[in-house]
């Protein structure tokens, strides 16, 4: 996106309404690469026999484990849109998984998830008056937060919780359920589609059944949080000026637009984001605050927001698949893993293809012998060890971020100090 120019063009979004220009996939394009991954996964399935990487209750559990990434993803690309860096995004969670059990064993779960949000909130505010009023370096705000969060719970938790039924120095007590639901029929179709392991059809079945079985009503706000982050930044007058503050506050400024106005909206919204992340933790992933239960979700949802390029569907991509890999932790692990190595093999061989047609010999000659030896490993061995298992979503966050980080585009001025009058 480039600045607005004039007056008109801050006022009326219709000037302005595409994400910002580059080489991007259209969606049949996009479709047809996400069929063509199931599609290799459902034979890597056929050769290793193991079902489970498919099956609906893998896909319903990475579901529950992708939407805390997604919503810490989100709370990020509100933040940097408006370009302010928020490497607090983990601290906000930790707010959002104490405040959220707090108040929900004492009032219920609906104002817990509320009281987590504005737990979040706090922490993005925190976040918004030391690096936009005092322009501190956004990364070291952010790190004092998660520290701050961190220390803050842990010792207001004994005060909260201790001499309640259930809680302790560490842990709240349990929190009521909000309630799941499966869409009758549907579901259970799907999941007998599923048991029959046909090819890519089952495969299909098995995905679509992890988003209609056991669902919470928290999951479904959550996905629905992300088309309505692209309506409102992208097709609103108010989105229009919130981005062009992180792509050129002076410029913006000189339009009548109020920059600290914006940023600090900007980064409240972003920590009530990564509450409402944590509140999912501590009230529909565990019915209790555990101490440390967020477990570095914040850094990787903004792995998966850089992943997508500060952009809402790709970053629901990039927390699908972080969520994915750590649910091989809980279902099946190791055999798991060990066939997703055959899969990661003949992806790895085919993006040494990919290269060679656009005449990357020496990547491409990296990429097929790294696919060779994932391949070695595969073969060589029946499992793989549980340190390995443990590990996954985070080698997989690594290795993503290094292989898509030459088609990223940050807001401009993501990260910039800036001072009110500046560019006069």
């Amino acid at each position: 996106m480039t600045a607005p120019t004039t007056a008109t063009d801050v006022n009326q979004p219709s000037l302005e309404h595409a994400p910002p220009t580059g080489r991007r996939m259209s969606w049949p394009v996009l479709l047809l690469v996400i069929a063509g991954a199931l599609a290799l996964t459902s034979i890597v399935r056929l050769i290793t026999g193991a079902n489970g990487i498919t099956n609906v209750s893998q896909m319903s559990t990475a579901l529950q484990l992708a939407v805390p990434i997604g919503l810490a993803g989100l709370g990020g690309l509100w933040a940097e849109r408006a370009g302010v860096v928020n490497i607090g995004l983990e601290g906000m969670m930790i707010l959002g998984t104490w405040f959220g059990a707090w108040a929900g064993f004492q009032w219920g779960p609906w104002t817990g998830v509320l009281v987590g949000i504005i737990g979040g909130c706090l922490g993005g505010l925190l976040h918004a008056i030391v690096t936009i009023t005092f322009n501190v370096n956004h990364i070291v705000s952010g790190v004092a937060i998660n520290i701050l969060a961190l220390g803050a719970t842990r010792y207001l938790a004994p005060l909260a919780f201790e001499g309640h039924q259930g809680g302790s120095a560490k842990q709240s007590p349990p929190v009521d359920s909000l309630g799941h639901f499966s869409i009758p029929g549907l579901s259970g179709w799907l999941d007998s589609l599923n048991d029959q392991h046909w090819f890519f059809v089952s495969d299909i079945a098995g995905l679509l059944g992890g988003l209609v079985t056991n669902v919470s009503w928290l999951t479904l706000i959550a996905v629905a949080l992300i088309p309505a982050t692209w309506w409102i930044l992208w097709r609103t007058p108010f989105g229009l000026r919130l981005r062009s503050c992180g792509e050129n506050p002076i410029a913006a400024e000189s339009l009548g637009v109020n920059v600290y106005k914006y940023k600090y909206l900007a980064v409240i919204i972003s920590g009530g984001l990564a509450g409402l992340g944590g509140v999912f933790l501590s009230i529909v992933a565990n019915p209790f605050y555990l101490e440390g239960q967020t477990s570095g979700r914040g850094y990787i949802g903004l792995a998966a927001m850089i992943f997508g390029n500060w952009m809402p569907g790709g970053l629901a991509i990039g927390a699908g698949l972080f969520g994915y890999t750590d649910s091989l932790n809980l279902r099946g692990g190791s055999a798991n893993v060990h066939a997703l190595l055959l899969l990661g093999a003949l992806l790895l061989v085919a993006g040494a293809i990919w290269l060679v047609i656009r005449k990357k010999y020496v990547k491409a000659a990296i990429t097929f012998v790294v696919g060779a030896l994932v391949f070695a490993w595969y073969a060589g061995t029946n499992e793989v060890p549980n340190q390995v298992v443990s590990a996954t979503p985070y080698v997989v966050t690594l290795v993503v971020l290094a292989l898509s980080a030459q088609r990223l585009r940050m807001p401009k001025a993501d990260g910039m100090q800036y001072r009110k009058g500046q560019g006069k």
